[in-house]
C-alpha cells in the first residue's frame, strides 16, 4: 500500500509538472505571437513612414525646384527645407527679417502649408518647425557658455520673428489659421545644429540658417504600440 501511495503520490506531481510545462509553453507561444504581432505593426508604420516621406518630398520637389535656386534654399531627404543664405535673412545680431527673405516667405508659406494641409501628408503631421540656427561665433565674447546663451537667444528670437510674419500672412489666415495653431512652433537651437564642411570642421555661414521641418506621429505611434505592450515607462 505504502508503494501505490507513493506511486500514486509520484504521479500527481507528474502530472502537475506537465500541466506547469504546458502553461510555460503557451505563455512562451502568447508571447512570442505579441512580440511578433507588435513588430509587424511597427514595420507596418515604418513602411507607411517611408512611403509618406517619400511622397511628401516629391510633392514638394514638384512645387518649389525652379525657385530653390533664386532662393539659395534646398530641400533635404528628411524633407526639411532650408533657407542658407545668411545675407538675405537676417542682418548680424538682428531678429528682423530682411525684405528680401519676407518677399521669399510670402511667396513660399502659403505653397507650402497648402502641400502639408493635403488630406494625405495633414493627418500625419505632427509639429511643423520653424528652426533658427546660428553658428558658434558671437563677436566679443570668449565665454563657451555666454557665446551659447547668446546664440540661443537670437536664433529663438528669429524663429519667432518667421513665426509671427508667416502666420499673419493672408493667404495663411483664409485658409488653415486652425490648423497651424496646433502644429506651427518656433524652435532656436543656438549652434547645436551645426552645418560642416568636407573636412568635419563648421561652416559658420551655412550654418546661420532658417529651417522649416514637418516631424511626423510616427513615433507616437510606434510609443502607443509599446506602451499597450507594457515596454514603454
Amino acid at each position: 500500500m505504502a508503494r501505490l501511495g507513493g506511486d500514486s503520490e509520484w504521479m500527481s506531481i507528474s502530472d502537475m509538472m506537465a500541466g506547469l510545462m504546458m502553461v510555460f509553453m503557451l505563455m512562451a507561444i502568447g508571447f512570442m505571437w505579441q512580440t511578433q504581432q507588435e513588430k509587424q505593426a511597427i514595420s507596418d508604420i515604418a513602411v507607411a513612414y517611408d512611403e509618406s516621406r517619400t511622397a511628401l518630398n516629391r510633392a514638394l520637389i514638384e512645387e518649389f525646384s525652379d525657385d530653390l535656386p533664386r532662393w539659395d534654399a534646398e530641400i533635404l531627404p528628411d524633407n526639411t527645407v532650408r533657407f542658407r543664405e545668411p545675407d538675405v535673412l537676417f542682418d548680424v545680431n538682428s531678429a528682423s527679417i530682411k525684405p528680401a527673405f519676407r518677399n521669399i516667405l510670402d511667396d513660399f508659406f502659403p505653397r507650402y502649408i497648402s502641400i502639408l494641409a493635403r488630406e494625405e501628408f495633414q493627418t500625419e503631421v505632427s509639429e511643423i518647425r520653424i528652426e533658427g540656427h546660428t553658428s558658434s561665433d558671437w563677436q566679443g565674447a570668449s565665454d563657451p557658455g555666454e557665446v551659447y546663451i547668446k546664440n540661443a537667444k537670437l536664433s529663438q528670437d528669429r524663429s519667432f520673428s518667421v513665426l509671427d510674419y508667416v502666420f499673419t500672412l493672408q493667404a495663411t489666415e483664409q485658409s488653415t489659421r486652425e490648423w497651424l495653431v496646433s502644429v506651427l512652433r518656433a524652435n532656436g537651437l543656438s549652434y547645436a545644429v551645426p552645418v560642416l564642411q568636407a573636412d568635419g570642421r563648421e561652416d559658420s555661414e551655412r550654418s546661420r540658417r532658417v529651417e522649416f521641418r514637418v516631424l511626423t506621429r510616427t513615433e507616437d505611434k510606434i510609443y502607443r504600440i509599446l506602451q499597450e505592450s507594457g515596454e514603454a515607462a
